[in-house]
């Protein structure tokens, strides 16, 4: 299992390397302007944030309705060679890409803390890492028209598919218990921490949707952008390795740390956009901002609360999909209107996000 769980990483971290690294440089190469390259990408996390609430309202999360998710997945990929030259038709593409990755990442990630705990877990989600790397580090060298980002964008997404569909299928228990236990998510009541994490990815929507374009608009080349790219990534895998430590005692303290360093990473990248020794240290946070927050988030929840699917949902959906969703739609007008000041709101966003993490106070025992 471990080594299915190793390769579905590797694919799926892949696609969302083609994803969030090239398809807004094609979107921005094929006419569309910033705001509507925002639009078009905040679609796929909307849709990741709505469909946990669907979930609470009574839809089932069983093997039927992974499969139908995983259909959607590949069947929005291929759409993408037809929709193109169409903005709606880029929407509607988008929304079956979030649907698919709204269901297909939380439940894989329940299974490797099931199967691997919390301090395993980094040595498996590394090949995701790698996965992103490997990916950026190929596709700049052959990304000489937007059909060449669609195809790697369509075998990633085959290849996801067929790795997460042998996965369940030999989890099918794991699945059917986790959907029938009590809902005991309290959103409203524990909102303190729901704010923090979904401000924490609505500050990444600049550099998800637009750190490629922003850098190349400075005057940095493409080639140098996907290093710092690959960089993020290879200090990321560093941190998945040797996170274990971390993840031993306060989770709570590692959010906070790890949001207030995020602040900080954005504001160097906004007071020096063009320097490139300050911009490969503002990525090595990377470490902190995405590696050891996510470990920490995902493991703080599953021991936070019983209803541990519905809350890896609800972290996907509420942070990875409202969160991003927001982040993409306002980074695409801040872009657009002043561009200059993108990651300082980025920063901004971040620094909020740290102070609501620090009057939250419950804390939970870390086994």
């Amino acid at each position: 299992m471990q080594i299915l769980l190793s390769l579905f990483y590797f694919f799926y971290f892949a696609l969302i390397g083609v994803y969030i690294i090239f398809m807004p440089k094609v979107l921005n190469i094929s006419g569309y302007s910033a705001s509507e390259i925002g639009i078009i990408f905040a679609a796929a996390p909307l849709v990741r944030f709505v469909v946990p609430f669907l979930f609470i309202r009574g839809l089932k999360l069983d093997t039927r309705s992974f499969n139908t998710a995983l259909i959607i997945l590949l069947a929005s990929a291929v759409s993408f060679y037809f929709a193109l030259d169409s903005f709606y038709k880029l929407l509607f593409s988008n929304i079956g890409i979030g649907i698919g990755l709204s269901l297909v990442l939380p439940y894989v990630e329940l299974i490797s803390l099931n199967i691997l705990g919390k301090e395993r877990y980094g040595k498996i989600r590394l090949f995701g890492s790698i996965g992103f790397i490997s990916v950026a580090l190929v596709l700049v060298k052959y990304l000489s028209n937007p059909s060449t980002a669609l195809t790697y964008l369509l075998i990633l997404t085959f290849f996801t598919v067929i790795s997460s569909f042998i996965i369940v299928r030999g989890q099918k228990d794991t699945l059917n218990k986790t959907s029938k236990e009590i809902n005991d998510i309290n959103i409203l009541k524990d909102w303190r921490l729901w704010v923090g994490l979904t401000l924490m990815q609505v500050g990444f929507g600049p550099f998800y949707n637009f750190f490629t374009i922003y850098e190349t608009d400075a005057g940095v080349s493409l080639d140098m952008t996907i290093y710092l790219w690959s960089f993020g990534v290879i200090v990321e895998v560093f941190m998945l390795f040797f996170q274990a430590r971390f993840l031993r005692k306060n989770l709570l303290l590692v959010l906070q740390i790890t949001t207030l360093a995020t602040a900080f990473r954005w504001f160097l990248v906004f007071l020096f956009p063009q320097n490139l020794t300050v911009l490969f240290f503002s990525q090595s946070i990377h470490a902190l901002s995405f590696a050891l927050f996510h470990s920490a988030a995902i493991s703080y929840l599953f021991a936070l609360y019983r209803h541990k699917s519905l809350a890896q949902q609800m972290f996907s959906g509420i942070t990875y999909g409202f969160g991003a969703f927001l982040g993409a739609l306002y980074s695409g007008y801040i872009y657009e209107y002043l561009p200059t000041y993108l990651f300082l709101s980025a920063a901004l966003i971040a620094f909020l996000a740290s102070m609501s993490l620090y009057f939250w106070e419950k804390k939970v025992k870390v086994s």
